[in-house]
Formats: structure tokens, sequence, C-alpha cells
């Protein structure tokens, strides 16, 4: 059978190769794994709740370091908290008092060099006498602690006879644990699960292969689930590099073969002057910044080309993308078409087509609004209208999804906040139209290393300069034992007229806890200001949540108390004060986020950054970055090094996926070889029907991209 048929996949409704079923199982075919460690197992895995992990997931869960077990001092040599294998003479039990079971268990043994207890919490007796016969010889191997000049070793790990010794592993590999798995059942699961591999074919170029010195996959595989020391994990390893190759080829290769099945929808070469942009440039106070003209530009040349435009706009807090956004949707309707316009929150869309009607005013254009909670009466006439050609930008938020929204003839699509916004929404909104143009936006200044890895299928443009005028930001750490010294300072802004931000954090990502903590704020501000503090949280309603926008923005409240479950994404341009409280909780592209919500006008603002000493290291770095730069491209890449590229694109909290073998910190170079070998397959291979071609399917597969093979027979 050729490697590209097979049984349909449960999943994707795609053909998957028989060659990958056993690793497309659940865990419980696995000796030890029960329905309830498989589902606990696909929580810790695969990130998801009730569903078992399956053989395959636990191939890419990679160990994270090693015990050693060839350490064999004798007690007297063993150090304080080292990890030793002793050979010990079985000498005496001492069971816990009957009446007191919080006393342990202790076993005193001894070998040439000295004493050790063996110490067991809640053990049960007869199980450890037949273990550890009194009089006999034991092998065993645990974390030795030293109490009042005693040698212990609490729970060990191992306790074998001779003939059992040789069966002990002197070098084990150590992963991440959750609670209702133990090391043991899980060490057990995983080698059982390398044993399934089958032998694949190789999918990599040979040259490269050659060059590199990479084994096939399944000895690396082996190799990284076997170390013999820890220079067998270290990223830049032989046997890891070709795994994290294998995965980076796999995502680039699904990235590049959406952009293909997007570019062969075919576009349309729209033709305009840019009189409705004049006109909305001759509106502005201001001159575009050099960046938003090049951006401008960029789009406006994607426009004209026959092919869809699919490009990702990044600018930094305040840099300008929602107005170059408009100048791209201005073009495309004086070329005929119609433009959606889509923010993650209503919020959002709101404070956007704000933003967005006086200067569509200018230029002759109709914009209208659309979200999720707005009523029939609302509705019916907007849809009407869009229907009907007489609307020509739409705003909202992923209502514009929705079966009912027809327009008569959409031509471009602008996305706010692109990683909320997934391969297949992209797709679903750009069917709405003939030939639809998609621009996305983000405000989270993104490494290169993460725009090729996760939109490696787009072009990018970059907003790097703030607006003219703006103000840089006295950005301040202070302990929250000093917060009497910040109020004493906020009472003295408010009699200056200033207005503030005070933002809470997400408690234990319970809403409820969130809430209260808000609310606490709210009522600790409200009896020392009085009614001059309003409050905006993620369970009002929208209504509610507008009018106390609305209260701060007109003045009528001067501080503004708010938790990050809503973005705080509202323009406020004399808000010159930020607090942001317990800051050492914060993503470093979060609190930049929110420190961009002052030092929107002309006048000076600052940020506090309230934080709950002692401070770990990770923290504390996080926080004087912060203090040092308002370069948001820079704070991006620090945060890649402190967080890691899931939590940066906050698709880790997304439940989306992030990379299991390769680390984007070590394995940059392979990324971009694996961008170069994506293209030139589909190039080469644009079917994938090659011997190659149908290898490189089966990587997919492995990987879990099933859907890029659909786009495939799609296309």
């Amino acid at each position: 059978m050729p490697l590209d048929a097979g049984p349909k996949s449960r999943h994707q409704g795609s053909m998957r190769p028989d060659i990958l079923t056993p690793l497309y199982q659940s865990a419980r075919v696995l000796p030890k794994i029960g329905p309830k460690i498989a589902r606990t197992l696909g929580r810790l895995t695969r990130g998801v709740e009730g569903e078992d992990a399956r053989v395959m997931d636990l191939l890419f869960h990679k160990p994270y370091g090693i015990i050693d077990r060839r350490h064999q001092p004798g007690v007297a040599h063993a150090q304080d908290g080292q990890i030793a294998t002793l050979h010990l003479h079985i000498d005496q039990h001492i069971p816990s008092p009957r009446h007191n079971k919080r006393v342990p268990y202790r076993v005193h043994t001894h070998d040439d060099t000295g004493e050790m207890d063996l110490v067991f919490f809640h053990a049960h007796a007869s199980y450890l006498e037949k273990l550890l016969p009194v009089g006999e010889v034991r092998y065993v191997s645990g974390t030795v602690e030293w109490f009042r000049d005693q040698a212990q070793m609490v729970h060990p790990d191992h306790m074998l006879t001779a003939a059992e010794f040789d069966t002990m592993p002197m070098v084990e590999a150590v992963y991440p644990m959750t609670a209702g798995v133990s090391k043991k059942i899980l060490a057990v699961a995983v080698a059982a699960a390398v044993e399934l591999v089958p032998e694949l074919p190789e999918w990599l170029d040979k040259e490269l292969v050659r060059r590199e010195r990479w084994e096939p996959f399944q000895p690396s595989l082996q190799k990284l689930h076997a170390p013999e020391s820890a220079d067998d994990l270290e990223p830049g390893n032989k046997y890891r590099s070709r795994l994290a190759y294998d995965e980076l080829l796999a995502t680039q290769l699904a990235l590049s073969i959406t952009r293909q099945k997007m570019r062969k929808q075919k576009g349309m070469a729209r033709v305009f002057a840019g009189k409705h942009g004049d006109k909305i440039l001759a509106a502005l106070p201001f001159e575009l910044t050099n960046s938003q003209k090049l951006a401008v530009k960029e789009i406006a040349q994607d426009l004209k080309q026959p092919e869809r435009m699919l490009r990702l706009l990044q600018g930094d807090v305040g840099s300008g993308k929602t107005l170059v956004g408009l100048l791209a949707m201005a073009d495309v309707v004086e070329a005929g078409a119609q433009a959606g316009f889509m923010a993650p929150t209503e919020l959002l869309a709101r404070q956007h087509f704000q933003t967005m009607a006086p200067l569509c005013e200018a230029a002759g254009l109709t914009i209208a609004i659309l979200t999720g909670k707005d009523k029939q009466s609302h509705r019916k006439p907007v849809l009407a209208a869009l229907a009907a050609g007489e609307i020509d930008i739409l705003v909202g938020t992923h209502a514009l999804f929705q079966d009912s929204v027809a327009f008569q003839n959409l031509g471009m699509i602008v996305v706010d906040e692109q990683h909320r916004f997934g391969v297949h929404q992209r797709l679903a909104l750009s069917s709405k139209g003939n030939a639809v143009d998609v621009l996305v936006m983000t405000a989270t200044p993104i490494p290169r290393t993460l725009v090729l890895t996760y939109f490696g299928d787009m072009d990018v443009s970059k907003l790097t300069e703030k607006p003219a005028g703006r103000q840089p930001i006295d950005t301040r750490t202070v302990s929250m034992d000093r917060i009497e010294d910040v109020l004493h300072g906020l009472s003295r802004a408010l009699h200056e007229g200033k207005k503030a931000y005070w933002v809470c954090p997400l408690v234990e990502e319970a809403e409820v806890l969130e809430l209260t903590s808000a609310e606490t704020r709210f009522d600790t501000l409200k009896a020392e200001f009085g009614d001059r503090v309003g409050l905006v949280h993620g369970r009002m309603t929208p209504a509610e949540k507008d009018a106390a926008m609305e209260s701060f923005k007109s003045g009528q409240t001067r501080i503004l108390v708010a938790t990050t479950v809503i973005e705080v994404g509202v323009d406020v341009p004399d808000a010159t004060i930020m607090v942001i409280e317990h800051a050492e909780r914060f993503g470093l592209s979060q609190l930049h986020q929110l420190r961009g919500r002052v030092g929107r006008g002309t006048e000076s603002s600052s940020c506090v950054l309230l934080y709950k000493g002692p401070l770990g290291e990770t923290a504390k770095a996080r926080l004087t970055i912060l203090r040092d730069t308002e370069d948001g491209f820079r704070i991006a890449e620090e945060d890649l090094k402190l967080r890691g590229e899931g939590e940066v694109l906050g698709t880790r909290q997304s439940g989306a996926p992030t990379f299991r073998i390769a680390d984007l910190q070590f394995h940059a170079d392979l990324l971009e070889m694996a961008r170069k070998d994506s293209r030139l397959i589909l190039e080469m291979d644009p079917d994938m029907a090659s011997e190659r071609g149908k290898a490189l399917r089966v990587l997919l597969y492995l990987f879990g991209l099933d859907e890029a093979i659909r786009y495939l027979k799609a296309g």
C-alpha cells in the first residue's frame, strides 16, 4: 500500500497511513496505563481535558534531566542531597508506634563505611519485612539526607537483590510530571511507546542527513529517552537536533501548504488611485510616520497584484496600526469592493469604530458595527444594507463569521490580534467573498523566529516608530510595602486633574478570584477617593463596560480599576498614570501592552509596577527590562528568552500547540533551514507525490498536522 493511503483518520477525516496506526492508539495499550492514568497523561502531554494520551504523545514528551545511579560512594562519603546507590546490610526494623502513624517506619542498615536509616511514611510493615529481610544485603538507590549527623534515605527509589541489580537502569531520564502518575509508571510507559515505533521512511534530504551526521528518526527517539549522560539531552546534541528539525520541518511544511492553498484561490488585481486615502490623510492632525508610509505602500502594492494578499502587520502599542488598516480598506472600497475589520473583543471593536467613523465620514465612506450582543433592531438593517452593498466597511467581533452576515462583495478583511485567530478562521472569513485579501495586525511585537514559525505563510510589515508627539513613559518598580506612598502620589495627581488606570492581576486563572481582587481594590480606592473611581471587568455586560469607559473618558471618574480579562485597549489620550498591581505575575509582553495604554497624548506619563517581594530571578529580570526600555521588539526577544514561545504568543493559555522537541532559543538556525526546505519541496513537488513527498506526508501525520494534507487534496 502506498504511504499516503490507509484508514481514515477519526480526527480529521483524512487518509492516515497504516504504518502510523500503532502510534495513534490510546496510551491504554501500554503497560500499567488504565483509563484514569491515560486521561491524566492526556492533560500532561497534550494539554487537553478528558481525552486519553496517545502513544505518539508519550514519544514527544521529552525528558528534562537525568538521574545518575552510577555513583556508589559508601554511606560515610555520600553527600547531603546527592543521589547514591549503596550496598547495605539490613540490621533492624523499627515500626511506627501503633497509636502514632505520623512517626515514620525505620529500617537500620550499614555498610563498611557507616550506618544509615531507610525511612518510610505510612508504611506496610509486612511488605517492608518481605522486601528488606533482616540479615540480608540489598542494593538501595535514592537521595541521601544527613539529619543530626545521621545518614538517612526517605522512600528509596530502588531496593533490589544482587540478581535484580543488573536490571536497574543506572541512568534514568527525568520527565515533567503531574499528580496521579508515578515516575516509574511514566518511565515504563514511555519505554514501551518507543518500542512501538515502526521503521518509518526517511523524509529528510539525504545530503542534509549526511552533512549533519544525523541518525534516522527511530534511533534518535530511542536516544532521547535513554540518555547516558546530561549531554544527551542538550538541545545541540545531534539526536535532539534531528528530532527538532523533524518537528520544525513539519510545521513549516504545513504553513507552506496553507499558503499554497490560499494562493491557488485566485486573487484580484485591484485598481485604485488612493482618492479615499488622500481624504483620510487630509483629515488627520498629524503626518504618518515613515514606517506607516512604508507599510501603506507595501499593502497597496499587494492589493494591485493578481494574487491574494496575506500580510501580517506588526506594530508596537501606539504605533498606528489601525490607521494603516483603514487606509488599506479605503483603497479596496475605491476599487469597488467592501471591507471587514475584526477585533478580538467587543470593547475594542467599538473603540476602533469610534476612531474610524469620523475619518470615514471625511472620506465619504459608510461604516457600520456589528457584534454578537447587538439587538435584532440594530442587526437587521445593518445586515440588509451590507447585503445591498450600501456599507463600505463593517467593524465587528467574531460575529462576522456567522452565516447570516453576507457581504455583497467582500474584498478585504483586516484582523486585529492575529494570535487569537487561526488558519481555520482566516479561511472561513475569506470564503465570504471572492478573492478576499487578508491583513492581520498584532500589537505583540513578535520575535523574527516566532513570525517564521507561527505566521510563516505571511508577508510581514513592521511599524517601528511611535507617532510624533508621544512622550516617553517614566517606569518605576515599587514594593507593595510602599503602597501608601503610591496612594499619596495618586492623590496629588488627581488634584492636578490627571487620570489613572489601576490594573489588578489574574489570580490563579479563576475569574471569580480575579473579580474579587479588582472589586476589593475598587472598594479601598473608593473609600479613599470617593466617586472619582470606576471599575471595569470581564463579567460586566457590554453596556456596563461601555458606561464605565465613557465615565472615564469624559472625566466623570478619574481612576479606572480594571482586570486584564478585558483588553484595556482603550484610547484615552489624557490618561497619564498606569499602576499595575502584582506586576511580578504578568508576562513581559503583557506588562508592555498595559503600559502602552498611557503615553498616548502629548503629556508626560508614568507607570508604577507594584510587586510583592521577594522576587525570583525571572520576575526580577522581567521588571528590570521593562524599567530600562520601551522598545517592544527588544522586550519581545527578552520575553522569548524568559518564557518560551507558547507564552509569548498566548498559545499556551489558549491550548494552541507549542513545540515539544524544538526550542527556538537554540534551534533558530534549524528553523531557517526548515523554512527554505519546505518551500523548495513544494516548488519541486507541489502535490507531494514523489517518494520523498509520500514520506513527508507521514511526517505531517506523525506531528498531528493532518489538516495540511486535507488542503493538499482540496487544492
